[in-house]
């Protein structure tokens, strides 16, 4: 079982950036795919980055491309999201989650266990 806790959200303005931070419980972080998703008023959650147990692979949604980045430090069980260039359709309650597809694969499907999300707003 892995249990996953966010920070960094917060209200920014339109061009701003963001580091979001997903601390994992467990020892077996290193083994685990890790992804982020977000999810606005009245919409399906969606995509945003992965990246592989090894950190080697990574998938980006096409909204984010360029200026957001995700990144992983085993040794702290913690994945990143650094947001840059941030819009305010990229306001939106942002989760990280864990699976072991090994894949990293971009669909809600391939994760197992999620965190309770962070706020991210951006104002125009």
């Amino acid at each position: 079982q892995v249990q996953l806790v966010e920070s960094g959200g917060g209200l920014v303005q339109a061009g701003g950036s963001l580091r979001l931070s997903c601390a994992a419980s467990g020892r077996s972080f290193s083994t685990y795919d890790m992804g982020w998703f977000r999810q606005a008023p009245g919409k399906e959650r969606e995509f945003v980055a992965s990246i592989s147990w090894s950190g080697r692979t990574t998938y980006y949604a096409d909204s984010v491309k360029g200026r957001f980045a995700i990144s992983r430090d085993n040794a702290k069980n913690t994945v990143y999201l650094q947001m840059n260039s941030l819009k305010p359709e990229d306001t939106a309650v942002y989760y990280c989650a864990a699976g072991r597809t090994g894949r990293a694969a971009p669909m809600r499907s391939a994760y197992d266990y999620w965190g309770q999300g962070t706020q991210v707003t951006v104002s125009s």
